[in-house]
Parts: C-alpha cells; structure tokens; sequence
C-alpha cells in the first residue's frame, strides 16, 4: 500500500529534510539534526508538520451519547472551545489509541485527534457502534481535509499572538479557539507532544503552505519530537501501548486519570477497568547509569532476572544522559529503585525515574 503524504511533504523535500515511514505516512524525521530541533524547542521554539495525526468529527443529536460511550474521560464536562486528553479501550480495557477530544468552538459537535494510521479504523468503530446502539449522529474521517502543525517552545504563544492575534494568549491549556494564520481560518488548541508550551494549528490542506510559512522558527521533525515526548514520559502509540504487541490498559499506561468509572452512559470496557484500577505491571521512567542506550525492547532486571522492558528510550538531549520507559512490576516502581537493563547482553546499573526526567 503506498503511503500517504502530508501536504507539505515536497516543500519539506526541498528543506533538505529526511524522512521516515510513520503510521503509513512519509512524514520528516529531521530537517537539520535531532538535536538542534530538540535544542530549540525546548530554549526558543519549533514548527512540527503533524498532519499524519487523524481528525475524526462527530456530530448531531446523539453526538455527546456517541464520544461518552466510547471514550474513557467524561465529555459531559466540556463546554465549547474545551477538550480533554482521554483513551479509546477494547472490552478488556485494553487501550487501542489515546486522543484528545475537542467540543468545538462556534459550532456544535466534537473533533477528535486519533494518532497517525488509526482514523480509519477509528472511524469504523464509530460507525459501527453508532448503528449497533441505533445512535443519530454524523461521524466523518476529515484527516485528509487538514494540515496540522504543532508550534512548541517558550516562544510559541509569542510566535502565534503575532502571525495570528493577541487574542491567542487568552487560550488556556486544553482549550480550542478560532483564529486566522496568514489570512488563513484555523483552529488554534494549547496542546502538545514536548512537554512545552505551545499550540497545535488545524487549517484547510490546501492552505498548508501559507500557515506554514507564518512560523519563523526552526522546522523539526518527528526525530526531535520523540525525543522531547520521552523526556517528558508521554506514551507512544503503537510502541508504549499496542492492543495486540504491547497490550495495557489506562492504569498500567500510567494514564488511569483519563478513566471516569462514574461517567453515565458508561463507556465501553468500563466495568473491566473497575476491577483492575491497581496493575500489577506499572508504566515507569528507567534512568541508565552506566554507559549505554536504552532502546524499545530492552529487557529491565533485578539481579540478573527479567522482570520488565523498556518501550522506549534515547540519550536525552537536555539531560545528557541515557533514559528510557517501560513497564516494571509495581514493586519496583517507586522512583530510586535500582534495576538493570540489559544491552546487548550486559546487565547496565540503572534506576527508576519520575517523568518528566530532570
């Protein structure tokens, strides 16, 4: 199956970026290096194309009914111009996807943000489960219709106050508001994948260019982004939690904040999650000691036997130091507990973190 591209993807080419295969996308890795996108992230700011994330609206009378059964946070808090980070679970309670979930501003009805190769079948478990519970709404896979950029860093509320308005700076975090980029209507929402402060920019595909080019910052890829999430302990989808490779529920995934059990109409998986709220395998940062690079699949010991393994890690650019996270008996996840991590067949003197790693 050939790949889809971003709409930007030749005008990246022509950058000097370097890309990678991601969720069926041929998306940037990295435009200049991984850790001069890092850098500048995290001391200034950076631009991310992250049109590969998808965008499912939902709308019509049974559109609220719709998100709550099948979402794990409550949609019932959210007012227009809000969202809220929430998870997507199975029966079992086993996560397929986490997302944010939007109610939209100047409009009624709800946007949510699948990660990358997960609309499709997003919008097929609306569907489904709309016809199965005789629910009247509209569902509507729009990923295509939109580009979708994410300006991170100290400086992207500056950045966005001056290529769109000062108004901008009025919008809290989880929030969603309209504006206009380059003369270009956008939704502009304080969210983000890097820890830092900054606004992720919905706007029509064929405008991508303009939008775009507002943001004098540095371009970075999809390299320096997951550096900058692993730093921070965000989950990666596909890789820290997988419904069939990496099967965890929310409170495993460290994410049981996102599971409101009290939420009516109850949300699929729900009575399964209730029996489970206390894993016995807990999501954790892993901070190497020795010299080495902690890597997805990894395996994490104590005294020589296997007890967990790593789903992610890298030398952190900030840190200077080789971090990692995975999964760990809940025992050993209070931070301090000292634990081995085996690279390439040598048992690597390491210890469990907090997240974000400082």
């Amino acid at each position: 199956m050939a790949l889809r591209m971003p709409p930007l993807r030749e005008r990246h080419a022509e950058r000097g970026a370097t890309f990678t295969e991601f969720g069926g996308w041929e998306m940037p890795v990295e435009f200049d290096s991984i850790r001069t996108e890092h850098t500048a992230v995290r001391e200034a700011a950076g631009v991310f194309d992250v049109s590969h994330m998808g965008e499912i609206r939902v709308g019509g009378p049974d559109a609220l009914e719709l998100m709550q059964r099948l979402t794990t946070n409550d949609v019932t808090r959210l007012s227009p111009g809000e969202g809220q980070y929430s998870a997507v679970v199975d029966d079992r309670g086993v996560v397929l996807d986490d997302t944010v979930v939007y109610d939209l501003p100047e409009e009624a009805g709800y946007l949510f943000v699948p990660n990358a190769g997960h609309d499709v079948r997003m919008y097929e478990r609306w569907t489904d489960h709309r016809e199965e519970w005789g629910l009247d709404a509209t569902v509507e896979d729009a990923t295509e219709e939109y580009g979708m950029f994410a300006v991170q860093g100290p400086d992207a509320e500056a950045l966005l106050a001056d290529a769109a308005d000062e108004s901008v700076r009025d919008v809290g975090r989880f929030e969603i508001a309209t504006t206009t980029v380059a003369d270009v209507p956008v939704l502009a929402a304080r969210t983000g994948y890097t820890g830092e402060d900054g606004f992720e920019i919905l706007c029509p595909a064929d405008e991508s260019k303009a939008v775009w080019s507002a943001f004098d910052c540095q371009p970075c890829g999809l390299g320096a982004r997951d550096t900058l999430r692993i730093e921070h302990g965000f989950l990666l989808s596909g890789q820290d939690f997988d419904p069939e490779d990496e099967p965890r529920t929310p409170y495993e995934a460290g994410i049981g904040f996102v599971v409101k059990l009290d939420a009516e109409p109850a949300f699929v998986g729900r009575d399964t999650l209730a029996e489970g709220t206390d894993p016995e395998m807990r999501f954790v940062g892993v901070e190497l000691l020795d010299r080495g690079v902690p890597r997805h699949g990894y395996d994490v010991a104590d005294d020589g036997e296997v007890i967990g393994h790593l789903t992610s890690g890298t030398m952190s650019p900030t840190l200077d130091r080789p971090v990692g996270l995975g999964y760990v008996p809940a025992e050993y996840a209070d931070p301090g507990t000292r634990v081995q991590v085996v690279v390439r067949g040598k048992h690597k003197q390491a210890r469990i973190s907090d997240t974000p790693f400082q």
